[in-house]
């Protein structure tokens, strides 16, 4: 299994007029975590565009279970937990830094298509570097 957890803040910005995050933001923070998650175990997402290889969401899903506040502390907890040749499906669960409660858990599913957008297998590299950080 992948682990990594991503901290941030809620800003001003991410909130609505409740004073509670906007529901989309959540997604942006999946994002964020993402890329950190996979730049940790060694897989920059331009390098890889750069082979030719993007991993655009095919699918995403987000429960919420209570919100967060402006100038919350927050975790994104990321992992992976298997890897299919076909799909990648990250998990993510966001705490409040200060007392731990979970605030929202979802997940994103990625396909592997090349520049012309058809599917393709994944890249060797990217196999070896996921299967040495599940491994581990």
């Amino acid at each position: 299994m992948v682990k990594f957890d991503y901290h941030t803040k809620v800003y001003y910005k991410d909130i609505d007029q409740m004073g509670v995050v906007y529901y989309s933001r959540y997604f942006e923070f999946f994002e964020k975590a993402r890329t950190e998650l996979l730049s940790n175990i060694g897989l920059i997402v331009t390098e890889i565009e750069k082979k030719g290889f993007f991993l655009p969401v095919v699918s995403a899903k987000c429960e919420y279970k209570e919100g967060a506040r402006f100038e919350d502390q927050i975790i994104i907890s990321t992992k992976i937990n298997n890897f299919s040749p076909a799909r990648l499906k990250i998990i993510y669960k966001v705490f409040r830094k200060k007392d731990k409660r979970l605030l929202a858990e979802g997940h994103t599913i990625h396909a592997f298509i090349g520049k012309e957008g058809k599917p393709k297998r994944p890249p060797q590299f990217f196999l070896d570097k996921l299967n040495s950080a599940i491994s581990d």
